[in-house]
């Protein structure tokens, strides 16, 4: 099974659709409600529920869903029985799986309750018609790829005396979201001179500056105190949502002093120095957090 971990929870829909071809006779038995076995769609609707709740049994890299919504219709036409399903979930994967189960099961329950009447049953059409949530609905937040800068605050990765093993995580990150070849800048930890370095790429016109260190609880731990000093204001959201992925996942998390905030229609960002954490972070945020250019645009 794909490891999931990394993804956020989000509110996932799904819908799908099947048909069941049978003949005029057999619609006029289901109209009705004069079929043998009982009430078709009633039996249909409760094994497609059945079945949706039981598709990470029956299928192998499926991951256990809750499925917080579900419904399924039934429409007589002319030539069979169409069968519609919707399904919704917060959570971390998809839940288009479950909906399709769902829809296949029911279509199976009715050809079950038709086949001792009907010989030319055929079950077709079996489609997911649209789904959203997620990261792929969310790439709707950018278009064009913002220009970004990374600015690295450590004095002993700018002195070359200690590896930088955050800069390739962030930067494979970004590369997912077409966003090539950020400036890199390393800047020691004086509060002040991070504020400038942040200022002149701001100047530059790069409208996403993601600092690198500095936010721990120490003395020479002042990236916080250096962005909050020149950003005009908070977006306390962006953060909220870094410390909550994070902290589900290390509850040392709890200790990062994150910040983000606007400054000349640019936003600003602190990740932790850590691979590890540094990843967290964006991954709780990205791609959603472009949307804060657009924003800034209309202020």
């Amino acid at each position: 099974m794909n490891d999931i971990t990394f993804k956020t929870s989000t509110l996932r829909e799904a819908m799908a659709e099947g048909m069941v071809f049978c003949s005029p006779e057999t619609l006029l038995q289901i109209h009705s409600n004069t079929v043998p076995k009982g009430n078709v769609f009633e039996f249909a609707r409760a094994a497609g529920f059945f079945g949706a709740k039981k598709t990470d049994q029956l299928l192998p890299h499926c991951h256990p869903v809750t499925i917080d919504g579900m419904d399924l219709n039934f429409e007589i036409l002319e030539k069979g029985i169409k069968i519609t399903g919707t399904a919704k979930s917060i959570g971390r994967t998809g839940i288009e799986m479950e909906i399709l189960t769902g829809v296949s099961i029911a279509a199976l329950t009715i050809y079950d309750m038709l086949k001792p009447i009907d010989k030319s049953l055929e079950i077709s059409g079996i489609r997911l018609l649209d789904k959203k949530g997620g990261k792929t609905d969310r790439e709707k937040y950018f278009q064009t790829p913002p220009a970004c800068a990374i600015l690295v605050c450590s004095e002993e990765i700018r002195n070359g005396t200690r590896e930088d093993n955050a800069i390739e995580e962030v930067l494979r990150l970004l590369s997912k979201y077409n966003v090539s070849d950020p400036v890199i800048v390393h800047t020691g930890v004086n509060k002040n001179e991070i504020s400038d370095e942040i200022k002149k790429l701001v100047n530059n016109g790069e409208k996403f500056v993601f600092t690198l260190g500095g936010t721990g609880l120490g003395q020479s731990d002042t990236t916080f105190e250096a962005i909050e000093a020149i950003i005009e204001k908070k977006i306390e959201g962006i953060t909220d949502a870094m410390r909550i992925h994070a902290y589900s996942r290390n509850p040392l998390a709890m200790t990062s002093k994150l910040i983000a905030g606007s400054l000349s229609g640019s936003t600003i960002l602190s990740l932790p120095g850590s691979k590890d954490g540094a990843r967290e972070s964006l991954e709780a945020i990205l791609p959603t957090v472009f949307k804060v250019q657009k924003m800034l645009l209309k202020s």
